[in-house]
Formats: structure tokens, C-alpha cells, sequence
């Protein structure tokens, strides 16, 4: 007991406080192993300490042994017997797959039984381009793409016969292996692909003439697909299961869509926002005008320019825009421009000339014009 009692306190040992979570236990644990694992640190002293920080997190990383530490300290029931440490490799502790090697060195998997892992194939990603249109109010479309699909003589086994495709005696069609060690007090359980049939499961004796014991083959099909209304470029559609299938069977990847949105003649679109620019005369500005134009919903659009309008500002037409996906539309947002003939005839020159005293503004008149703009603009 005199040796227990010489030992550091494990909170101590990994740098955290005693209400650490699992995660900073996690991240101290990683840290500190970094720092003294003996393939990285040949001080004298360091495989003693890194065996230390081992110790200190096989205890705190579980549940009940920690609330025995916690309660009795060294000298729980749980705390003797000494600890040899673990095998891990200095590369494991950079990688993705972290909490696989605490679940497995540290118990973390609760007892669970190993699953069969199968194989799935590769998704695929198509680009589709679509009418404008569709964003008001969807439809169907279809798209053509090359896919590997089960082979039709051997059903997508890659033998030829039934006969000829075995259950791997190695993993008993499980596909992967699991090793289980004794290390001290502790039970080390690691799973790996199969090295006989590559995860398979299965071993082909006489492979299919057709699949060459691939157990699929490449082939063109058309998919129909849905589109949803209110759609806009960027959106991907994934259809479950018809990417590629994987060889000799498993499960198929998925088919992505990303849907391109054609442009409109004369319409942007700003989410549920219909936006478009109406160029517009003088006179119209002026007395006043109605417009009527096509729109997505098979309805005229009536745009009603007020008397004294001016150029550069807005209409807004509610509820006449695209689904906003609650049950409502947006609104189409109408910018007034204002238009000018490109080459003015000589009779409308003369007639502008006529006019320019009543249609212009004097310079003396000009400050109070501005500061008249600047109020309406502000107001």
C-alpha cells in the first residue's frame, strides 16, 4: 500500500481539473502522449511517464472507475494491480479515427458485438441544367448516366455458378477480423479488413465470363427525377441507392443531382423575389401608363406606372413572385428605367428644342431642384 500511496493524483497527472469532460480528458490524454511516447522521446524517464499518463486515462476515461477514484482514491478496489500500458502506435494519435482506439483500448464500446460491414459503391454527381420555369412550380426531369449495375449472370455474386462463390474462412463472411488480448486488467479488442477476401466476405472460384468477377457492369440508364418549385442553381437533389454498385455485391452509393436554373428573358431572382427592369418613356413617367406583360403564371402581369414617376424607382407587385416554400409567394420588384432612342430623328430634335424651356431646369433654379431631391429622397 505504501508504494499506491506514492503515486500521483491521475487529475494531476493529465493537467485537468476534477469536472473534466470526456473530451478534455481526451485532448490531454492526446496531448501529453504526443510529448512523451517513446518513439518521440528517448529522455531518460519518458516511458515511465507516458505509462503514467496511460494509467491516468484508463481510469478517469471510465465511468465507474473514476467514481471509485474519486471516492477512495488509490486505494479503491479497482486500483491495484499494477498497469503494463498499452501498444499505440505514435501515428494513431493523429488520427480521425481517435475515439476508435480509446473505445477499443479503454472499453469504450460497451461490449458491443461487431457488425458485418459491407461494402457501398461510389456515389455519383451529375450537373442538370433546368428551365427557369421549374422554379415556380417544379416538375419531373431526367438525366442519363453511366453506372455500374449487378451483373445479370451471376446476379451480381462474380461467380459463375452459385457453386463457385464461397463463404472466406478467414472472417466467416463477416467481411472483417477482430483480435481480442488480454492487457493486464484491461481487455484490447481490435477489427481490421479481412486480408483473405479484402472485405468481401466471400472468395470467387470460377469468376463470371460476362463481369470477369467483378459482379456488375457498366450501363447507361435514364433517371427521372422530381424537381421541387421554388429550386434554384447550387440545390442537389440525392437519389438513395442509384450511384454504383460495388463489386461482388454491397450496398449501391447514391446519385447526386445539382441542379443548374436557366436564366429568365427579363427576371432575376433574389430568393422568393422576382426582380426586373422596365424601361419606360418620358411621357410614361410623366402622365402615367399600364403595362401588361407575360408571366410565369400563365396570368398577365399588370404594371401600373403612377403619373410623376421617376426614373430610378421601384414598383412592388405582392404575391406575384416565386413559392417561398410557406405556402406564400414572393413579390415581383419592378425597377423604373428611363428610356431614350438611340438615334433621335431630326423631327423629334425639333420638337424637344420646342419643348426644352417648359421640360428643363433653369440654372438659377437648379440648387433648389437638388435640395428638393435630397428631401423626397430622405423623407
Amino acid at each position: 500500500m505504501s508504494v499506491m500511496s506514492d503515486k500521483r493524483d491521475y487529475y494531476e497527472v493529465l493537467g485537468v481539473n476534477k469536472g473534466a469532460t470526456d473530451k478534455e480528458l481526451k485532448k490531454a490524454f492526446r496531448s501529453l502522449a504526443r510529448k512523451y511516447h517513446p518513439d518521440k522521446n528517448s529522455d531518460p524517464g519518458a516511458d515511465d511517464k507516458f505509462k503514467e499518463i496511460q494509467e491516468a486515462f484508463a481510469i478517469l476515461s471510465d465511468s465507474e472507475k473514476r467514481a471509485q477514484y474519486d471516492r477512495f482514491g488509490h486505494s479503491g478496489p479497482q486500483m491495484g494491480g499494477g498497469f503494463s500500458g498499452f501498444d499505440i502506435r505514435y501515428e494513431d494519435l493523429f488520427g480521425s479515427g481517435l475515439d476508435d482506439l480509446f473505445s477499443n483500448l479503454f472499453g469504450g464500446g460497451g461490449g458491443r458485438r461487431s457488425r458485418t460491414r459491407q461494402s457501398r459503391g461510389q456515389s455519383i454527381l451529375v450537373r442538370k441544367k433546368i428551365p427557369f420555369q421549374m422554379a415556380f412550380e417544379g416538375g419531373s426531369e431526367e438525366v442519363s448516366v453511366d453506372t455500374f449495375l449487378s451483373c445479370d449472370s451471376c446476379s451480381g455474386s462474380g461467380g459463375a455458378t452459385s457453386d463457385d462463390v464461397e463463404i472466406c474462412s478467414t472472417c466467416r463472411g463477416q467481411g472483417q477480423v477482430t483480435q481480442t488480448r488480454q492487457v493486464g486488467p484491461f481487455v484490447q479488442q481490435t477489427s481490421g479488413i479481412c486480408p483473405t477476401c479484402q472485405g468481401r466476405g466471400k472468395i470467387i472460384i470460377n469468376p463470371c465470363k460476362d463481369c470477369r468477377g467483378e459482379g456488375r457492369k457498366k450501363k447507361k440508364q435514364t433517371i427521372r427525377f422530381n424537381v421541387p418549385e421554388g429550386v434554384d442553381t447550387g440545390m442537389r437533389l440525392r437519389m438513395r441507392g442509384k450511384g454504383h454498385v460495388p463489386p461482388q455485391g454491397g450496398i449501391a452509393g447514391d446519385l447526386e443531382i445539382e441542379l443548374i436554373l436557366e436564366n429568365h428573358p427579363w427576371f432575376e431572382r433574389d430568393g422568393a423575389e422576382l426582380l426586373m427592369s422596365l424601361p419606360v418613356g418620358f411621357p410614361d413617367l410623366m402622365l402615367g401608363r399600364t403595362v401588361t406583360i407575360p408571366h410565369l403564371d400563365d396570368k398577365p402581369l399588370v404594371i401600373k406606372i403612377p403619373a410623376n414617376s421617376l426614373a430610378g424607382h421601384t414598383l412592388n407587385i405582392p404575391g406575384r413572385g416565386l413559392p417561398n416554400g410557406r405556402g406564400r409567394r414572393g413579390d415581383v420588384i419592378i425597377l423604373l428605367k428611363l428610356h431614350t432612342p438611340k438615334k433621335p430623328s431630326r423631327n423629334l430634335k425639333s420638337q424637344l428644342e420646342s419643348l426644352k424651356s417648359d421640360l428643363s431646369i433653369a440654372d438659377d433654379d437648379l440648387e433648389n431642384s437638388i435640395l428638393d431631391e435630397a428631401k423626397d429622397r430622405r423623407s
